[in-house]
C-alpha cells in the first residue's frame, strides 16, 4: 500500500505529526536523511512526500542533511512524484538571502539587509547599512542562530573580533536593520496546504531565539519558549486574526511551491509589517494550541491524508 513519506532529520520535531498520522490510521514512513544513498537508477515508490528538512540540522550533527535532501527531492521530482515542500521550499529554508529576495520580488516588505562573508566585510556592511540599531543573523539558521542586537559599530567590532563570534555554517552573516516594535512580540502565521490556519503572538522580551517546538522546552536553554507557571505564556494563538498580509503570504507560498510553513513578521511603531523569516519545517507550541483548541499537526496529518485519498491510495476516516 502506498503511503505518506515524511522526510526529516529530527525525530523530536516529527513525533507529534506521526502521532496524529497513527490516530487517523494513515499509512506513513519516515525517511531520516542525516545520511543515506540516492540510487538514481531506480524509481521512487508511489505515494506522497513531505519534506520538513531543517536549516538548523547542523546543530544536531547532521551537517549534510539538507544537501542529501536536495538530492532526494530532485530524484522524486524527476519522476513526477507528489512532493510537498520540494526543492524550491528547501532552497528558501536554507538561505535567508533567498527568502528576502523572493519576498521582496513578491512585494512583501522585509528589513534592510546586507549579506557579508569575512569579518572585515561584516563590519563594513554595518556601516553601509547606516541605521541606529541592527542585528546579525546566520544566513542558514533556524532557532534564531547567530542573532545578536547591536547599537554601535564598535560593539559589533568587539563581537566579531572576539571569542564569542558565532561563525555561520555557510560563511554568510546577515546584517539587518533592527525593527523596534511598540510591544515586545512578533507574529507567526501558520499555513497548511498553502492556507492560513492561525497566527500566534510570541513574546520576545527575553531574547530572539524563539523556537516553538516542545523539544526546545527541554533541550535548548537558549530557546526561551516559556513555562506553564508564567502569568502570560510566551506563545499565544490570536483568536480571529485578520490582516491583508495573509492574502499576500498565501499567494507567495503558492508561487514558490510551499505547502506547509510558518511565516514571521514584526510591526514597527507606525504599524508597518516587516516579514523576516519563513520556516518550511514549521513547529507548533503544544501549550498555545491546547489553550486555543487548534492543532497544527492534526491539520497537517489531515492534509496528507486528503492527498493520499485524492490518489485513491487510502480512505480517510
Amino acid at each position: 500500500m502506498s503511503k505518506a513519506y515524511i522526510i526529516h532529520e529530527n525525530e523530536e520535531w516529527t513525533a507529534h505529526l506521526t502521532k496524529r498520522m497513527r490516530e487517523l490510521e494513515l499509512p506513513y514512513e519516515e525517511w531520516h536523511l542525516d545520511q543515506g544513498v540516492v540510487d538514481l537508477t531506480e524509481e521512487p515508490p508511489e505515494g506522497v512526500f513531505y519534506s520538513r528538512m531543517s536549516a538548523s540540522s547542523h546543530t544536531r550533527g547532521h551537517r549534510f542533511a539538507p544537501e542529501l535532501t536536495e538530492a532526494v527531492l530532485a530524484w522524486l521530482e524527476q519522476h513526477d512524484r507528489t512532493v510537498f515542500n520540494g526543492s524550491r521550499a528547501l532552497r528558501l529554508e536554507v538561505s535567508k538571502v533567498n527568502q528576502y529576495t523572493a519576498l521582496t520580488k513578491a512585494g512583501i516588505q522585509t528589513p534592510k539587509t546586507i549579506a557579508a562573508v569575512g569579518k572585515e566585510n561584516i563590519i563594513k556592511a554595518a556601516g553601509k547599512l547606516d541605521v541606529a540599531s541592527f542585528i546579525t543573523k546566520h544566513n542558514r539558521a533556524g532557532k534564531g542562530l547567530g542573532v545578536q542586537l547591536f547599537h554601535s559599530i564598535e560593539a559589533l567590532k568587539q563581537y566579531v573580533e572576539g571569542p564569542q563570534f558565532d561563525e555561520p555554517v555557510d560563511g554568510i552573516t546577515l546584517i539587518q536593520e533592527y525593527i523596534k516594535a511598540p510591544e515586545p512580540f512578533i507574529t507567526r502565521c501558520e499555513f497548511v496546504g498553502g492556507k492560513f490556519i492561525y497566527a500566534v503572538e510570541v513574546d520576545t522580551s527575553e531574547g530572539f531565539e524563539l523556537c516553538p517546538a516542545d523539544a526546545c522546552q527541554i533541550g535548548d536553554l537558549f530557546c526561551p519558549i516559556g513555562e506553564e507557571v508564567e502569568e502570560k505564556p510566551k506563545f499565544q494563538i490570536v483568536q480571529d486574526f485578520h490582516d491583508p498580509i495573509i492574502e499576500k503570504y498565501e499567494a507567495f507560498l503558492k508561487d514558490n511551491g510551499i505547502s506547509i510553513a510558518g511565516i514571521e513578521f514584526i510591526r514597527n511603531s507606525a504599524g508597518e509589517i516587516y516579514t523576516y523569516d519563513i520556516n518550511t519545517n514549521t513547529n507548533y507550541n503544544r501549550d498555545a494550541e491546547e489553550a486555543a483548541g487548534q492543532y497544527g499537526m492534526l491539520e497537517l496529518a489531515k492534509f496528507l491524508g486528503s492527498e493520499l485519498a485524492k490518489k485513491k491510495l487510502v480512505q480517510m476516516k
